[in-house]
């Protein structure tokens, strides 16, 4: 409306517009005396070419002055302003199209009638004072004008998608539920407590039962059974695609009493239904709160009740709210980078891409692997060919010169196996320039291959002994055996003889300690993927793998006795045996030894303790004065409490230029679990003032127990800052390399913002200063700066399942937003227990955190300034996205987390490098 003097809202609840085609505005009068004083409404409409009509305005309008006499032309009752038109999109519109846009005008005034009449609009000034009541009704009254004006086809088309019930869209989906109610229906009816099973709201029962009882009380009954004529007909208004049919239900299951208002009591209660639904139980404590800030959003004239159109308009407007941590832009430079790959290429093209791709992401790993194999295969032909040439071969045939073949690469792996282990040294090396060429990544992965070998070598060198060479021995002829006579004496031996001689025995205790060694060290046992009955469950799990682990010692033993005495070897400079393992084996002690050593020197303090939501164990202690570390790395850390043997890797989360050194420790094993037993025990109770956590810190009467560190040790992430963008995704607490880099990345920004303060400063004092002294002080030359950071932007994806581990890492979070102005970080949270956004069970959530960080800047779920996205990431999306804003650029794509998804990024970034010139490296964290 023009004029009067009610305030203009200059926010509009809606961000997209529909161009007009063509405008028709035309003027009517609630009454029909036109020599009455009416008030006169100027709506104005817009025709679309799909033929539809969008209210544009609803404005007074000046009543036009004629005699009595003459005749009313047709366009005198109609605004001044209007302009005829020949146009051919007008005479398409039928007499009935008309009639029924001036039938809804003429339905739209007269709602309004009431309220206009308070008002007199002579020239637009106010000539009647309204207050109290009346005065929030009509200021209600212009909102709701205002709002269904600005409600265009788009926007409730972007509100379709937010609010759907069922997220199955199968076409078969009413089959499904038809199945459901045959299982679950008795006598033919559905009962209620089964409704959700039925629906595929197993769940969220509770709001599958609201939605019920909303759907009940439309056709003013309340019942406890439905029959399946019934079901289909609440399915298909569940599964409606009208946004209005949609809304409605949801309002009806806030609007128990059917009044068409709701009270912040309503919204209590669904907010606790939506929080419940989603396992977020620190939302329903907040619920109070939460409600009263959508009743202050939606009611500023505080009637004490919201309507339809006002819920509705919260759902148009919600992404005004949502401007933190958005999505990255997608331009149409990406669409032209990213459509070379998808041109259709011969199949021979194809496969030479796969081949050049495969072999530029593995190079490093297959020349090692390649030089390893054929280093295996050299040593097995040498071994059989000199066997070939002795008499042995001419009474055990190619089962000794099989046997002897293996037995060599035995010796060679047993020697290898130790190497990739030393994480000393592995750590020292992959900081050199062999790093440039050598996977030392992947260094357990080929310390897993090697023991594969290994495996396959006792096979092959103990089943041809046992099974072959041996029994042709003693069934040899005696001519034959007097070629053998020197090396296993004048008296033949029997079969017995040859395996309770020394190399036997040594050979079968080997065989035995290895078989147990490498049986526990697989997935299923180490990771207690097989349950066993009590108390062979024992034998199951870390601890089962890490001492089995240690048999190695006396299978190194054992191996250089069976190396010694040999049958057909008696010069001790031909038992190769030692001299194969001397250089690991003393590499492997001095290793260990300096980690007992090093863990005793580094005696460490702790500072702080906490123990989060999930199970999670923060330790904060004090840094050793010769402890130098990089972001990314991981250290090993010891409790004599629990164990005096027992090590375990933890990633740092403290960043180098902490004073302090920090690890984040979740209980998932038996030694974990007693770690956090244990620190429970010392903790205090939370305070007044503090969060609800059990610590400890300095001040703790009782005494903390010891701990003991060894490290740092490499890892994929430490190499982050050889990368323009870094793209870091953690899984639970697989978030912990990246808090370090984090910190880290936000150390630099904050120290170069200085230094460019700084410079700009002293820049200013030699300006000034040059033109006293130009002419006698000599050029100086500016000191060599620090090497400035190639990573230019970090983006951190962050997914869980439980809303209390944002507590983990919250004040990493805030310090991220609060400092880094320039947009040099952007973190994303997501948690998966709830409801995707566009779900009706998450849609109130949704409007809340939208609403709250907007007036509060924090974000409901996280409690930090990060907004926090619902359900599981697109991670394709997620690639498409970054390799358009960063064209050419080399990204770094580390990861932490369950091996799944390590693949489908994998994948994803061999699919991306294909098709465009942004290149994506992926590295996954290895303990």
């Amino acid at each position: 409306m023009r004029g009067g003097s009610l305030p203009t809202h200059e926010r509009r609840w809606a961000s997209d517009t529909i161009p007009a085609k063509t405008i028709l505005s035309s003027t009517t009068s609630p009454g029909t005396d036109s020599n009455s004083a009416e008030e006169f409404v100027e709506v104005t409409l817009d025709l679309q070419d799909d033929d539809t009509i969008i209210l544009r305005s609803v404005e007074p309008a000046t009543v036009i002055s004629v005699d009595d006499g003459a005749d009313t032309p047709a366009s005198a009752s109609r605004s001044p302003n209007i302009k005829r038109t020949s146009s051919n999109i007008l005479r398409q519109f039928s007499q009935e199209l008309k009639a029924e846009a001036v039938a809804k005008a003429k339905q739209f005034s007269q709602e309004l009638k009431a309220e206009l009449r308070k008002f007199s609009w002579g020239h637009g000034h106010a000539t009647q004072a309204i207050t109290g009541f009346d005065s929030a009704l009509a200021a209600r009254a212009l909102r709701k004008q205002r709002a269904q004006l600005d409600r265009t086809r788009s926007g409730a088309q972007k509100a379709l998608r937010g609010l759907r019930f069922i997220s199955n869209n199968k076409a078969n989906a009413w089959e499904e539920v038809e199945n459901n109610f045959n299982k679950l229906a008795k006598d033919g009816f559905l009962f209620r407590s089964d409704f959700a099973q039925c629906i595929g709201m197993k769940d969220s029962k509770e709001f599958a039962l609201e939605m019920f009882d909303a759907l009940s009380r439309r056709r003013r009954l309340k019942v406890e059974k439905i029959s399946k004529d019934e079901l289909y007909e609440y399915w298909s208004q569940i599964t409606d695609q009208s946004f209005d049919s949609r809304l409605q239900i949801f309002f009806d299951m806030v609007d128990k009493n059917e009044d068409g208002r709701i009270t912040e009591a309503e919204v209590k209660e669904i907010i606790m239904l939506s929080a419940s639904a989603n396992k977020l139980s620190r939302l329903k404590e907040q619920a109070e709160e939460y409600a009263a800030l959508i009743m202050e959003e939606l009611d500023p004239e505080r009637l004490g009740y919201i309507e339809l159109w006002q819920l509705e308009t919260l759902l148009l407007q919600k992404d005004t709210y949502l401007s933190y941590s958005q999505a990255l832009s997608y331009t149409s430079q990406a669409l032209s980078q990213n459509l070379q790959g998808l041109r259709k290429k011969s199949r021979i093209r194809r496969m030479s891409t796969k081949l050049l791709y495969y072999l530029e992401e593995n190079w490093k790993r297959i020349w090692v692997v390649s030089l390893w194999i054929m280093i295996m295969i050299g040593l097995f032909t040498w071994k059989f060919f000199q066997y070939k040439q002795k008499n042995a071969f001419k009474v055990m045939g190619y089962c000794l010169l099989t046997a002897k073949g293996a037995g060599e690469t035995l010796k060679f792996n047993m020697a290898l196996v130790l190497l990739p282990v030393c994480r000393n040294t592995i750590t020292w090396l992959r900081s050199t320039k062999l790093g440039l060429f050598v996977p030392f990544d992947d260094n357990i992965n080929f310390h897993k291959t090697i023991a594969a070998a290994i495996v396959i070598g006792v096979i092959l060198h103990a089943g041809n002994h046992l099974a072959c060479d041996f029994p042709r021995l003693i069934k040899s002829s005696t001519n034959n055996y007097e070629l053998l006579i020197h090396d296993f004496g004048s008296h033949k031996p029997t079969y017995v003889d040859l395996v309770k001689g020394p190399e036997g025995i040594t050979g079968i205790l080997m065989v035995i300690c290895m078989t147990i060694a490498f049986i526990l060290a697989t997935k299923w046992f180490r990771r207690n993927l097989i349950k066993l009955p009590k108390p062979f469950d024992r034998i199951t799990g870390f601890n089962a793998f890490w001492y089995s682990h240690h048999l190695f010692v006396i299978v190194y033993i054992l191996l250089i006795v069976h190396g010694v005495l040999l049958y057909l070897v008696h010069m001790w400079y031909l038992k190769t045996t030692w001299m194969y393992l001397a250089v690991p084996v003393l590499l492997y002690a001095g290793e260990r030894t300096l980690r007992f050593l090093r863990s005793g020197f580094y005696a460490v303090r702790l500072l702080k303790v906490a123990i989060y939501p999930g199970g999670v164990l923060t330790l904060q202690m004090s840094k050793p004065p010769q402890f130098r570390y990089k972001s990314g790395q991981y250290m090993f850390v010891q409790c004599p409490a629990v164990s005096p043997f027992e090590w375990h890797p933890f990633s740092i989360t403290s960043a180098p230029g902490d004073d302090y050194l920090s690890v984040h420790i979740r209980q998932l094993g038996d030694w974990t679990q007693e770690l956090r037993r244990l620190f429970s025990k010392v903790c205090e109770p939370p305070v007044a003032g503090k969060s609800g956590l059990l610590r400890a810190d300095e001040t703790t009467k009782k005494s903390l127990p010891k701990l003991l560190i060894d490290g740092p040790y490499g890892a994929p992430a430490q190499d982050y800052r050889k990368y323009d963008v870094l793209l870091l995704v953690g899984l639970g607490i697989g978030a912990t390399p990246f808090i370090s880099i984090l910190k880290d990345l936000l150390n630099n920004i904050v120290k170069m913002e200085e230094q460019a303060d700084s410079v700009l400063d002293s820049s200013r004092t030699s300006d000034l200063s040059i033109g006293s002294n130009d002419s006698t002080t000599p050029n100086r030359v500016s000191p060599k700066r620090k090497k400035t950071l190639k990573t230019t932007n970090a983006y951190f994806y962050w997914v869980t399942r439980e809303q209390g581990s944002f507590d983990w890492f919250k004040g990493v979070m805030n310090e991220v937003a609060e400092l880094d102005q320039r947009g040099v970080i952007e973190m994303h949270n997501y948690l998966t227990s709830v409801y995707e956004e566009g779900d009706a069970r998450s849609a109130l959530i949704t409007m809340v955190q939208a609403l709250n960080h907007a007036k509060n800047g924090v974000d409901i779920v996280s409690g930090t300034r990060v907004r926090t996205h619902f359900a599981r990431p697109k991670w394709k999306k997620v690639l498409s996205k970054l390799s358009s804003k960063h064209c050419n650029a080399r990204i770094g794509v580390f990861y932490c987390g369950a091996p799944v998804l390590a693949k489908e990024l994998s994948k994803l970034c061999y699919e991306f490098n294909q098709k465009g010139s942004t290149k994506f490296e992926f590295h996954k964290e290895h303990f």
